[in-house]
């Protein structure tokens, strides 16, 4: 049974992060995660961690559905189901100071690649491979946004094409990590009462929905030098966070 104080901390983050990702289209997941990974267990800290997203994304996706490009989206589908099969072949499943050194690398992964594998969704064949690449970053530790963020960036699309069709892929990216750490990870499943769950989601829902607005007053370019620098500050924090576990493990 949860805490008083764990379940209002667990809320709070919960309502704070789902409206800087409404307005970043991500960042807040990756705050998120490393706040349940701290309270709960690695399978526990997952599950809620889907759900609350899974409802935060498909709300954003929901409220700006217009703006999604399908083509993109079914790429970045079809990529997750060929990670999912896999994953569930071999029960492959991270450890604490694991998912907190994959948090805190991906971001710098763009700055790491050689000039001609620079990803761009606009590409043919990147969507499949960013469905692949990030599924895989979401399974071990959870979060897979500063990744998918690199696809996205390069694009021809504007802030609301960007938010809405990362939305919509991470909607589908979260449905698959519910399902394997739910349903088809045979070692360890992770669970969360139904009640607290519902919780979550409204909550999730309420800080999307607010941050619509201060989205809508944002420029193109502010919305990507912001969130370059938001993603790269809670990279370096998880990056040495995870060091700092497996230093004194």
């Amino acid at each position: 049974m949860h805490t008083v104080l764990v379940f209002a901390a667990i809320a709070l983050a919960v309502l704070a992060t789902s409206f800087i990702s409404g307005i970043l289209g991500m960042a807040g997941g990756m705050i998120l995660m490393g706040l349940l990974l701290a309270l709960m267990p690695v399978p526990a800290a997952m599950m809620l961690h889907g759900v609350t997203q899974m409802a935060a994304n498909g709300w954003r996706a929901w409220l700006w559905r217009r703006e999604v490009d399908w083509r993109v989206f079914r790429g970045t589908a079809l990529g997750a189901l060929v990670v999912l099969a896999a994953f569930s072949l071999l029960q492959l499943a991270g450890s604490r100071p694991v998912a907190y050194l994959v948090l805190g690398i991906t971001p710098f992964a763009s700055y790491l690649l050689p000039e001609g594998l620079k990803l761009n969704v606009d590409r043919r064949g990147h969507s499949f491979a960013c469905g692949v690449v990030c599924t895989v970053l979401s399974l071990l530790s959870g979060v897979s946004g500063p990744l998918l963020d690199v696809f996205f960036l390069p694009s021809h699309m504007d802030r609301r094409g960007v938010v809405a069709t990362k939305a919509a892929s991470q909607t589908f990216g979260h449905l698959v990590k519910i399902v394997y750490f739910g349903v088809l990870l045979s070692t360890e499943r992770g669970s969360v009462e139904w009640w607290f769950a519902a919780a979550m989601v409204g909550l999730a829902v309420a800080g999307t929905s607010l941050s619509r607005r201060v989205l809508e007053s944002m420029t193109d370019r502010n919305f990507r030098v912001w969130t370059r620098r938001t993603v790269s500050v809670v990279g370096l924090f998880y990056l040495f966070n995870g060091a700092w576990v497996l230093a004194h493990a």
